[in-house]
């Protein structure tokens, strides 16, 4: 009898581990693009952070990570155990978030002319070269900015993980929700922490005697500023396909009209969704932002 109790206590163990396991990639697949968008934003918080600063401030901003997904998951945990009706509004917000947030990115050029965006650039690289400029309160505001983005960004993850497992039972979505947090905090201030010293690195390397060095330090100081463009070009796209995708989800009509498209679609079928849920994505990311310049503005007359 305590054999068989064992037995079938491992093989509970091990069911709900599995369930966890494919949970948890459930999870990370569609929290891909907030990833994506986490990594890129927060590699370039620390630009114009002085070189022997970078990790130190990197290491910070990752604490703060940790505190704002112990603040997070509780939460998360505390919604879907008593208002679990709430789920999947939050998960409706955090997609529109995510696509105004991608539109926004798009616009950004339309909205925010160069002269201002050469004047911020100005204003950062003085602010480091000048000796008389406070660089501890400077990091602390760095830092301080980097923590508030993360919280935004953590907020959607674990909003979007909690969607995934919202009909778990509470052990399981306490391992997967902690297991997402602390995954991926540590993946994204760990290559964070790798991008930003991309260019130490290669630095290092043309300074060795061997032309093999030479040559590899040579291409990542060429290719690093290009890195971090792809990254937040292909953050931004994931913005839209994730946030498209739970906003589709959400809909019920929208979401079967889109299976029945995909299905008669032939072989293509497979692309149809992605490309879809993108375009729902982009038309929701214009509608969110257009509603919230003209709150703005509104709210610029009340005030003056």
């Amino acid at each position: 009898m305590a054999g068989s109790s064992l037995l079938l206590l491992i093989d509970d163990i091990a069911a709900v581990l599995d369930d966890v396991a494919l949970m948890t990639k459930m999870a990370a697949k569609k929290t891909a693009g907030v990833l994506g968008d986490d990594l890129a934003l927060n590699a370039q918080q620390v630009s114009g952070v002085r070189a022997e600063r970078e990790i130190p401030v990197v290491w910070a901003v990752a604490k703060g990570s940790f505190i704002n997904k112990l603040i997070l998951v509780p939460s998360a945990l505390a919604i879907s155990a008593f208002i679990p009706w709430l789920v999947i509004p939050l998960l409706m917000v955090g997609g529109a978030y995510l696509c105004y947030e991608g539109f926004e990115k798009l616009a950004h050029k339309f909205l925010h002319s160069k002269a201002e965006d050469q004047a911020e650039h100005a204003e950062l690289v003085e602010a480091v070269a000048d000796p008389s400029v406070d660089l501890v309160a400077f990091e602390k505001d760095k830092i301080k900015g980097a923590i508030r983005t993360d919280f935004i960004l953590s907020a959607e993850i674990i909003a979007i993980t909690l969607g995934v497992v919202a009909d778990s039972a509470l052990t399981q979505q306490i391992v997967v929700l902690s297991g997402i947090a602390i995954v991926m905090t540590v993946g994204v201030y760990g290559l964070v922490a790798g991008i930003v010293k991309l260019d130490d690195l290669g630095l290092w390397l043309t300074q060795k005697p061997g032309q093999l060095a030479k040559s590899i330090g040579a291409g990542i100081l060429r290719a690093a500023p290009y890195m971090m463009k792809s990254l937040s070009v292909i953050g931004t796209a994931a913005m839209f396909l994730v946030g498209g995708g739970i906003l589709t989800h959400g809909v019920p009509v929208v979401h079967h009209w889109i299976e029945s498209v995909s299905a008669g679609a032939g072989g293509a079928g497979f692309i149809v969704p992605t490309l879809l849920n993108g375009l729902a994505g982009i038309v929701a990311g214009a509608v969110v932002l257009v509603g919230v310049m003209a709150v703005s503005k509104i709210w610029k007359v009340l005030k003056g």
